[in-house]
């Protein structure tokens, strides 16, 4: 017999049996390559210029989805056994779902165009060191690992539901993890409790007991006030819209110009080219390795922005969210215009980042009580949970923080015209 424990700050002791074929799998599969390169990429990607704890791995998040998966399966067993023979479908989707995240997590899929679901299901089905064992404990569960990382039909509603839904097991952990790491307390969930209310409906899906609808309503909102004070804060925007402008202009100016090594160079200039091995070769600590080498090469503007990132000299933000699009893209023009009359650069020192918040989406995975009679929708019961459905967006306009003073002056005067 052998015994794994993996000692973590938000679960505990997450202890894997050999014993037990799905959690001896589970074992093989973190100690793969693919997984354990997850270590090198931070869960809340630069976000860390802004919390300063932030800096957990999405190796530490994807063991928390996994043992959240665990309890969540464990409970509903004594609904329905039958959901037994979906254990290793469920563990190994919730243990894998991130493998496809590039460096710095989500700004990568903004930085490389790239979709991290896809990339996942990708590596499940086609890297010999996560296919070959899932194949062996039972053909064809690669592919259907895959399909379920990829949002396609799944043998079981309720399985399906826990690895991509509203209340799935990856929002769970992120939320109160991203909390714990970041020193902010809006994440705190009674994830017991959660999870004790999961049921099942009578077409099979995922349902929650009336009992624990206050627990839901609490994460809901919480995962609302995680999105405006701290995926979406200012300063997140503005480090995100540095590292998107730092690699727009190194892709721009070309080989002939920027220095990157042979693996970089396929994700910069050539992506069609990015096979498995190029995926899983890069990471947080190769890209901030070009990101110190083109602080000391030669193109001033690119030397500039690195030098910045690095030494966390970021550039101010303005909401202007309260402006239309068109006076939006107005103020971003007088903006540059400021910038120019103060000898700097507009396209790489002013800007505007967007973002659009869905607090809750009723047809998207939507939820529902379920108390053994009657099965009613979240929103129908809960005027809390309606009051989340409408979106809520962000508009931050980025500049350099020499010409605030006459921006502020501007961008006032522009806000006060419109009232």
């Amino acid at each position: 017999m052998s015994i794994r424990t993996y000692y973590d700050p938000l679960h505990k002791g997450i202890t894997l049996d050999t014993n037990i074929p799905e959690e001896a799998l589970i074992m093989q599969l973190i100690d793969s390559s693919p997984f354990q390169r997850l270590r090198r990429i931070r869960q809340l990607g630069p976000a860390s210029l802004t919390f300063h704890g932030a800096e957990s791995s999405r190796f530490t998040h994807s063991l928390g989805v996994f043992e959240i998966s665990r309890k969540a399966l464990n409970g509903l067993l004594n609904i329905n056994p039958d959901l037994k023979k979906f254990r290793l479908i469920l563990y190994s989707a919730a243990l894998l779902h991130d493998l496809g995240h590039g460096p710095f997590s989500h700004t990568s899929e903004g930085i490389f165009n790239l979709n991290h679901e896809q990339w996942s299901a990708n590596l499940i089905e086609n890297h010999p060191e996560i296919s070959d064992p899932l194949e062996k404990f039972n053909s064809g569960y690669s592919i259907e690992i895959a399909n379920l990382i990829r949002g396609k039909d799944s043998p079981n509603k309720a399985i399906k539901a826990l690895i991509s839904s509203q209340l799935d097991c990856d929002r769970l952990d992120y939320l109160i993890r991203d909390s714990y790491s970041t020193g902010t307390n809006y994440g705190v969930l009674d994830l017991d409790r959660i999870i004790k209310a999961l049921t099942l409906s009578p077409d099979g899906d995922l349902a929650i007991h009336p009992k624990g609808l206050p627990a839901v309503e609490h994460y809901l909102v919480t995962r609302n006030l995680m999105y405006k004070s701290v995926y979406n804060h200012r300063l997140n925007e503005v480090a995100n819209w540095l590292l998107e402008k730092i690699f727009t202009i190194a892709r721009d100016l070309g080989p002939e110009i920027v220095w990157a090594d042979e693996n970089i160079s396929k994700w910069l200039w050539n992506k069609n080219e990015i096979g498995l091995d190029d995926f899983i070769a890069n990471d947080d600590i190769v890209v901030s390795y070009h990101l110190h080498r083109w602080k000391e090469g030669k193109h001033k503007i690119l030397s500039e922005l690195c030098y910045r990132y690095i030494n966390r000299i970021l550039f101010k933000a303005i909401d202007i969210n309260i402006l239309s699009n068109e006076n939006q893209i107005k103020a971003l023009a007088i903006a540059r215009s400021i910038a120019s009359k103060n000898g700097l650069d507009p396209d790489t020192t002013c800007g505007i980042k967007k973002q659009k918040l869905h607090g809750y989406h009723p047809y998207k995975g939507g939820l529902r009580l379920w108390d053994g009679k009657n099965l009613k929708a979240l929103e129908n019961a809960s005027p809390l949970v309606r009051s989340l459905i409408r979106p809520e967006e962000s508009t931050w306009l980025i500049y350099e923080r020499k010409i605030h003073s006459p921006l502020k002056k501007e961008i006032d005067l522009l806000i006060n015209e419109l009232n």
